[in-house]
């Protein structure tokens, strides 16, 4: 057991697992072993207890069965103890582990679902995205995997982006999206503060920003900052704010924010910079899996006509 650093730790954990197991036992045989008093006087056998002046409170030993019962659970413990791990660094002697457990259901578990996946394995994911039952299986990893970030209709939330538009940080072909969920996506923009110069400045570039998606906005500062823009900003998302997908670099002119698309949240982002996540899932989710889900997630983007295996 990895989680005992020191060699005492298992032998205390025995004993200690070992004499709780005993003192059930001892207890148990001595209270069975008590004797019902039987006498003239009414009070030879209770507790003490009376209530509504005559109900008593009896100290008979437990039925037999229940005593039968109890020591049948101590013998269960000992043999459980025997057979399991449960006695610091014993492993038992049927050699059991989780692990093992789990390994032998997650294969059965692939063995009976190969056939399933073997079906869509040769297609194109532009026809896999078609099938019904592809679709099916799709929006099941994404409800169990994606939907706690983006959310069960894949319409994300700030901060989360939404799958169901056209609007694509690094890319809405099926190849970008597979390999989105597989490696994972770092996005990260830094604290753009001091090139821009002061809060003055980021307010200037926020209302340029603001006038890129044809927003309200107001000129005169929108023109101000045009200049701070090219300088600082370009390198990313292109001269015109068109973004990057190579870079994750967002569109900023397509009225689309991830963060808010507010002077106060565009300041803050320059102010702060951005820090996006999103982890691989290719250690979770089987090539078969990936693919599966890439094309139901390109679908939710994308018309497509359904059709159906036969």
């Amino acid at each position: 057991m990895s989680d005992f650093t020191l060699p005492v730790l298992p032998v205390l954990l025995c004993i200690v697992v070992l004499f709780s197991v005993l003192v059930c036992g001892v207890f148990l045989y001595v209270q069975a072993r008590q004797k019902v008093r039987l006498s003239s006087d009414e009070n030879s056998n209770t507790t003490g207890h009376v209530w509504d002046e005559n109900l008593r409170e009896l100290n008979n030993p437990m039925p037999r069965w229940w005593m039968w019962l109890f020591y049948g659970n101590i013998v269960f413990a000992l043999a459980y103890l025997w057979m399991f791990p449960g006695l610091g660094g014993f492993v038992g002697m049927l050699d059991w582990t989780s692990e093992q457990q789990y390994q032998t259901e997650a294969k059965k578990l692939n063995d009976d679902i190969e056939p399933l996946y073997a079906q869509f394995r040769t297609q194109p994911l532009e026809a896999v995205a078609t099938d019904t039952r592809a679709k099916a299986i799709g929006q099941r990893l994404f409800l169990n995997n994606c939907a706690q970030c983006h959310g069960s209709d894949a319409r994300g939330s700030k901060g989360f982006p939404n799958l169901a538009d056209k609007d694509w940080l690094y890319g809405g072909s099926l190849q970008a999206i597979q390999t989105s969920i597989a490696n994972g996506r770092k996005g990260m923009m830094p604290s753009m503060l001091a090139a821009v110069g002061d809060d003055k400045d980021a307010r200037q570039v926020a209302q340029y920003v603001l006038s890129l998606s044809g927003l309200e906005n107001d000129a005169v500062k929108a023109q101000l900052g045009r200049e701070k823009f090219k300088a600082v900003c370009t390198g990313c998302h292109g001269g015109e704010g068109t973004g990057n997908p190579l870079l994750g670099a967002p569109n900023l002119t397509d009225k689309v924010w991830l963060h808010g698309g507010t002077e106060t949240a565009i300041v803050e982002t320059i102010s702060r910079g951005r820090a996006g996540n999103m982890p691989a899932h290719e250690a979770l989710l089987s090539a078969d899996q990936i693919r599966l889900l890439s094309a139901y997630v390109w679908g939710l983007s994308n018309t497509v006509q359904t059709a159906s295996l036969q």
